[in-house]
């Protein structure tokens, strides 16, 4: 017996003990608006979706093919209709796909100070808020879609159609939620261990089953693809991942996820020298990546640093805003040395955010890591700060030109230009960006590829497109070729913008609460009736 089914006789065994007071009580609408709001609370959210991606971790152990991807949200919205359109392209399958939020897309579309940098200079409770709201918008795409259900299934018994009414059951019994994983940002952790804690726990709450934080020093946090980036020893990284990992446990979402993310690769400055207390420990590793100078002790100047290494005075290379600097070259070492130490202590997947999307390059990292951790797994930036078409005509350009192809029709620093769209170097490159996430899937061990913006970029380009046409010379032709048209044809559910917002929900409710005394908005005279 389904559970809509029981939850009918349950509420029908309760209405008749309350002696007659609750004779207005439909069983079977009580057992609609239960189906409708499955997830009482963001911890019964957090708490599905962490085993769902615990179950998707060990199914890419067995099989990389089984990676998982997702889109950045900035909205409610957006991620409502992102899941919608998964449903409806893919036969009403999320199988491995999320949602991921941007701390950059937080900072500069989320914040009530208006647009920032991703510095996080935003207000902290801004992310456990889109969580929250992600996850509001997601419950009622559920229950709008579960709705219109429960309208075929009355119109199928009306109709007297049995065959119908079994067929639109199974449906409800069956019905797949638009609820799925996110990963959500805490960016450097926004203040101390303490302060990572109390942010990890209202994220937490808010329904998030995985969180991902960073490595770099939380007041002089920049965006992964900017300069100027400082990272903490890995002590100090390592207490902020043990903090994420209580606030879980504390709360009950034992299977919660923790995605490390080191920027060590483009980050060239620490603004501390690490605690070492023997030669080799984690402090002395982290403290061998330093600019340093040998020096005797009669060369000390007032106010120097000095490190004591195997009976040598080493003077770290210190900048004016008192921030010491790493040696040139050794950014992947320390990525691979971070990854490791964070897989060791709690994490449970690693972020390496790199400056080019490059297989053999983030291949080669994890090939180091895997060494220690055979069973490292990445997330990976698919970022819009790469110029993806530029990098991928030039490593075709170079991998050619290594084979010792022909390569004199094409100019290298100019592969981005529009006459080479065309070309058989241009093919081969969007071959290689379109099978991209399955290489590095397979190659790389990347679990999971995220777009961290895509829909601050979609909303910029549709709305540009839209404006120009509506307000040139095409206008309100603008609109219903450019937008009415295609949603209509491509069935795109927010075409009935009315029903999109929830308006026959709360008819049916209406009909629930004052029978039919109710004043509902869905009548014959309602214009969404246009799109039928």
């Amino acid at each position: 017996m389904s559970t809509y089914t029981q939850d009918i006789d349950a509420v029908a065994k309760l209405r008749d003990s309350k002696s007659g007071t609750w004779d207005a009580i439909n069983p079977e609408s009580v057992a609609r608006m239960r189906a409708q709001n499955k997830f009482k609370n963001g911890l019964d959210i957090a708490k599905y979706t962490a085993n769902i991606m615990r179950a998707d971790m060990e199914n890419y152990d067995k099989d990389s093919s089984k990676y998982t991807q997702s889109l950045g949200c900035w909205h409610g919205f957006i991620g409502q209709q992102k899941m919608i359109s998964i449903k409806k392209h893919f036969e009403g399958n999320t199988d491995r796909r999320y949602l991921y939020l941007s701390g950059w897309m937080v900072a500069a579309l989320r914040s009530e100070f208006g647009p920032l940098p991703d510095q996080s200079m935003h207000e902290k409770t801004s992310v456990a808020h889109l969580i929250n709201e992600l996850y509001t918008f997601l419950r009622q795409a559920d229950a709008r879609e579960l709705n219109d259900l429960f309208r075929e299934l009355d119109a199928a018994r009306e109709a007297g159609n049995k065959e119908a009414e079994k067929a639109v059951q199974d449906k409800i019994d069956n019905h797949k939620t638009h609820v799925v994983p996110i990963i959500a940002d805490i960016d450097a952790g926004f203040g101390n261990a303490e302060a990572t804690y109390l942010m990890a726990k209202q994220m937490i709450e808010a329904g998030a089953c995985c969180i991902q934080i960073e490595n770099q020093v939380s007041d002089e946090k920049q965006c992964g693809h900017q300069d100027g980036k400082v990272t903490v020893p890995h002590e100090d990284f390592l207490a902020k991942i043990r903090a994420v990992r209580y606030a879980f446990l504390e709360l009950g979402v034992d299977n919660g996820v923790i995605v490390a993310r080191t920027d060590s690769l483009g980050a060239g400055l620490t603004k501390q020298i690490a605690v070492t207390k023997e030669p080799g420990d984690l402090g002395d590793q982290y403290n061998a990546f330093l600019d340093c100078e040998e020096i005797a002790a009669s060369d000390l100047a007032n106010g120097d640093v000095v490190i004591n290494r195997e009976g040598k005075l080493l003077r770290p290379k210190r900048l004016a805003s008192n921030l010491f600097q790493f040696r040139k070259g050794t950014g992947e070492a320390r990525c691979i040395l971070d990854s490791i130490t964070s897989l060791q202590n709690g994490a449970d997947l690693i972020w390496i955010e790199t400056e080019k999307p490059h297989v053999r390059q983030i291949g080669g990292m994890m090939d180091e890591i895997r060494k220690v951790v055979p069973d490292a797994k990445l997330v990976y930036n698919n970022s819009p700060s790469f110029n993806w078409t530029l990098n991928f005509r030039q490593q075709v350009f170079d991998a050619w030109s290594e084979e010792g192809k022909d390569v004199s029709a094409y100019d290298r620093a100019n592969l981005m230009s529009a006459e080479y769209d065309d070309s058989e170097l241009s093919a081969a490159a969007d071959e290689k960006i379109r099978t991209f996430q399955a290489d590095a899937a397979r190659e790389a061990g990347i679990f999971h590829h995220l777009i961290t913006l895509p829909t601050y970029h979609t909303a910029a380009l549709s709305t540009d497109n839209l404006a120009k046409e509506y307000f040139g010379e095409q206008g309100m032709l603008g609109y219903v070729k450019g937008v009415q048209r295609k949603e209509i044809r491509q069935g795109i559910a927010c075409v009935k913008h009315q029903n999109m917002a929830g308006s026959d929900i709360g008819d049916d409710h209406k009909e629930y609460f004052a029978g039919e005394a109710a004043l509902k908005a869905s009548g014959k005279d309602n214009t969404m009736n246009q799109f039928s």
